[in-house]
């Protein structure tokens, strides 16, 4: 059994981070922080871990975080690569779940975030940790960076046709629609219950800080520059990514049902519906799985697939334990085997 620190625990991700390790036969919490809750329970915070967290959130200057085989940063961009360095050469194994360490370009990396990164030296040993793609890196991997949750949905229904070549590299879009939790536990205007229920409006339209994420990947599946429109949306739901993605087929004989069953028959959190479905996001609440449908409307060149999971979960905390029994060579869906809840 290994000993975890989640540093960031009062958050959306943080939580449901800490409602999965709390439940992994293989992992013990030892240490959680959080600067402004500082001494208090955390089960005061969130009753729903009362009786399975007994622990109490400390100060991040304090908490003994070298003691642990293995972090988690669940917290905003900026903060795992101040103190990343540090924990690596106590050898302590990280997994950080904001976008310090996603992007290569440093010089990009700095533009979308507006920041200087502090330790730019790091990056390029880091592993992205999306399995279905680098899972024998993630394996050896000191350091993961876990995917956003809007790359995970588009990443994953591109990446059949991307690899394979079948459609066009220079017109991709992503339509991908978010519940309001992808903004995180904080009070801001636009995610209040009276702004954002009975509505639903684009945003980011101009440039979102997930599209060069999502580009990155799917040129490396590529092996060469893809072009793509991404348009995210807020949905009134608290979870779940619905990611509607478009292509222009090239070889149009493609048989594409088994090109994506064929590409994901050995994934356990990818499920492939038979033809003609529509995936909800209700299929995936609280769970780690991407359920995935392909189609072709009218039997045109256009192929259109529908991507689903649940943002906080397979678009967060639950591919970052994914990626943890990867690290430790522990069966992939240990601690992970949740069914989606409904309604």
């Amino acid at each position: 059994m290994i000993k975890v620190g989640v540093v960031g625990g009062t958050g959306y991700t943080g939580v449901e981070l800490l409602r999965l390790v709390a439940q992994h036969p293989e992992m013990r919490l030892q240490v959680i922080t959080s600067r402004k809750e500082a001494g208090l329970p955390v089960a005061d915070l969130f009753p729903s871990l009362r009786g399975h967290v007994g622990l109490a959130f400390s100060d991040p200057s304090r908490a003994p975080l070298s003691d642990c085989d293995l972090v988690f940063f669940a917290t905003p961009n900026g903060v795992a690569m101040e103190q990343v360095r540090e924990l690596l050469e106590a050898g302590v194994r990280v997994i950080d779940l904001a976008a310090d360490f996603r992007l290569k370009d440093i010089a990009e990396w700095e533009r979308w975030y507006g920041m200087t990164h502090a330790c730019p030296d790091l990056v390029d040993g880091a592993v992205y940790g999306l399995p279905e793609v680098n899972r024998d890196p993630i394996r050896s991997a000191n350091l993961v960076a876990n995917p956003g949750c809007y790359p995970t949905a588009v990443q994953l229904g591109f990446l059949p046709l991307v690899e394979t070549g079948v459609i066009d590299m220079g017109s991709l879009i992503a339509d991908a629609k978010s519940g309001v939790s992808g903004a995180g536990r904080k009070a801001e205007i636009p995610i209040l219950m009276a702004e954002s229920a009975d509505n639903f409006k684009a945003y980011g339209v101009t440039g979102h800080r997930h599209l060069p994420e999502i580009s990155q990947g799917l040129q490396h599946a590529a092996g060469h520059p893809v072009g793509l429109t991404f348009v995210p949306h807020l949905t009134p739901m608290i979870r779940g990514i619905h990611a509607t993605l478009y292509g222009r087929l090239v070889r149009p004989n493609i048989d594409l049902q088994a090109l994506f069953e064929a590409r994901y028959a050995n994934e356990p959190f990818v499920d492939v519906l038979p033809p003609g479905s529509h995936p909800e996001t209700r299929s995936v609440r609280a769970s780690n799985i991407c359920r995935i449908a392909v189609h072709r409307p009218q039997g045109g060149n256009t192929v259109v697939v529908l991507s689903v999971i649940d943002n906080l979960v397979k678009g967060a905390a639950g591919q970052a334990l994914h990626n943890a029994n990867l690290m430790f060579d522990w069966p992939e869906t240990l601690g992970l085997t949740q069914l989606p809840i409904l309604p």
